[in-house]
């Protein structure tokens, strides 16, 4: 009796126990839905190559290739026999009979045929091989189109991750800014305590104060945006936390225009697309011509009559019978309708041809571009170096010639903004200099 008794007493305390086991185990080991996601930090390379797996608009773009897969397939198709059937009921108004002899009936009222057909075109005037060929040359065109998408979706991505870097850096400046004019308020405040300085020369260094402290706000906002703009390129949330690695270093491009225009003639899909749609112009001239050439078909027929609905042959109808049929179809004169077709898509060729002169041209002038911009950076990093270091000198002594109040606030106020205008051009000299790498890259078909 004293045993059961210190059962029941026990069970309640064990099931509290694990209870609250269970709940604290839940509460440690629960993913955090609601707490802060996990900052993910991406390389250059690492951002590139999950645009190319998770983007939508690329994803969208190679869906066409399937589609010309298909085209194709369909092209091939033409080739082959078709098979048709077809089933059909008549009901005629008397029994056909031979006139002068009225009680020789040759038909009945109901009328009831099965046709089976088999065609196997012979010659098309090569209509069906250039259609087949277009096809082909459709999913060449795919690809191509494939590639360009990735070489621009790179350069975004590309151009994200700078904008990120340069946004952080932006920030990190004004905090600079922000602070060091704070600290200079708290000395214009001191000297205006003791009548040092007039009020209006606090109230300035205040106001510049508010200015930096806006404009670290603003770099805030510019970072996060930069953020959403990299997610959004990868196909990421809009609002998913991202982190980028800095590439402040640099490596001196060496190469030369005539090397660069060589890759850029060979690889560029815009090249490869202008060059498969000459070679489409080539099949369509052939598949215009085509309608001079006659048409030659082989058709077979299998044919099932009866008055009954099981069409299995009546006293009137044959069970069955079957007929092989080779046929020729020329349509030899349109009034010059296949010749005017075919002046089409030779106007067609040659505009493709000059819009390819047109486009080595184009493709001169990007790489030409890319080059200068490439050596401009890489001149300037050095010299914006130079600068951030004359412009912490220069406000080292502003500052500690306003403490010794031999110069006014206005000198210090405008040695920080010489400074922080100084620091955003050493590193946006670093990140022009490899956006233009990019640029140079995305010029000669490369990512």
């Amino acid at each position: 009796m004293i045993m059961k008794m210190e059962e029941k007493v026990m069970k309640p305390k064990t099931s509290w126990n694990l209870f609250w086991s269970l709940f604290l185990f839940f509460l440690v080991f629960q993913p955090a839905g609601g707490a802060a996601q996990e900052e993910k930090v991406y390389t250059l390379e690492e951002g590139v190559a999950e645009a190319l797996a998770n983007n939508w608009a690329l994803k969208a773009k190679q869906e066409k290739l399937d589609q010309a897969t298909s085209v194709k397939n369909q092209a091939r198709a033409n080739f082959l026999p078709k098979l048709s059937m077809n089933y059909g009921y008549t009901r005629l108004g008397a029994a056909k009979s031979i006139r002068y002899l009225e009680d020789l009936t040759i038909g009945t009222r109901d009328n009831y045929r099965w046709q089976g057909s088999v065609v196997q075109p012979l010659f098309t005037g090569f209509a069906l091989i250039s259609t087949y060929r277009l096809a082909e040359l459709g999913i060449d065109q795919s690809r191509m189109e494939i590639e360009l998408e990735k070489l621009d979706l790179a350069l975004k991505v590309k151009q994200a991750y700078f904008e990120i870097l340069a946004a952080d850096q932006a920030l990190k400046s004004f905090n600079k800014a922000a602070e060091a004019l704070e600290s200079h308020v708290k000395v214009a405040r001191s000297f205006y305590e003791v009548g040092m300085i007039p009020v209006n020369d606090l109230l300035q260094s205040e106001v510049n104060l508010g200015n930096a402290q806006r404009d670290v706000i603003v770099a805030k906002n510019a970072t996060q945006l930069s953020r959403s703009s990299f997610n959004t390129v990868l196909s990421r949330p809009v609002n998913a936390k991202v982190a980028v690695e800095d590439i402040l270093v640099h490596k001196p491009e060496r190469g030369n225009f005539q090397d660069y225009l060589q890759k850029a003639l060979k690889n560029r899909p815009e090249m490869k697309i202008v060059e498969i749609n000459i070679l489409k112009t080539d099949q369509q001239i052939r598949l215009a011509k085509s309608k001079i050439y006659p048409e030659v078909v082989l058709a077979f027929d299998y044919v099932k009559e009866g008055d009954t609905p099981d069409v299995s042959g009546s006293d009137l109808h044959e069970a069955d019978e079957w007929q092989a049929t080779a046929g020729l179809s020329w349509t030899f004169w349109e009034w010059g309708k296949t010749y005017y077709t075919v002046k089409e898509q030779e106007s067609l060729k040659k505009e493709l041809i000059k819009t390819k002169m047109a486009l080595e041209d184009q493709i001169q002038l990007q790489i030409k571009d890319a080059v200068l911009n490439l050596e401009q950076a890489e001149k300037n990093i050095p010299i914006s170096q130079k600068a951030v270091e004359q412009g912490e000198e220069n406000l080292r002594v502003s500052t500690e010639r306003y403490k010794a109040q031999v110069s006014t606030s206005t000198e210090v106020v405008d040695a920080q903004r010489y400074l922080t205008r100084a620091r955003v051009n050493n590193f946006t000299a670093y990140y022009d200099y490899h956006l233009a790498k990019a640029q140079l890259l995305r010029s000669m078909g490369e990512y």
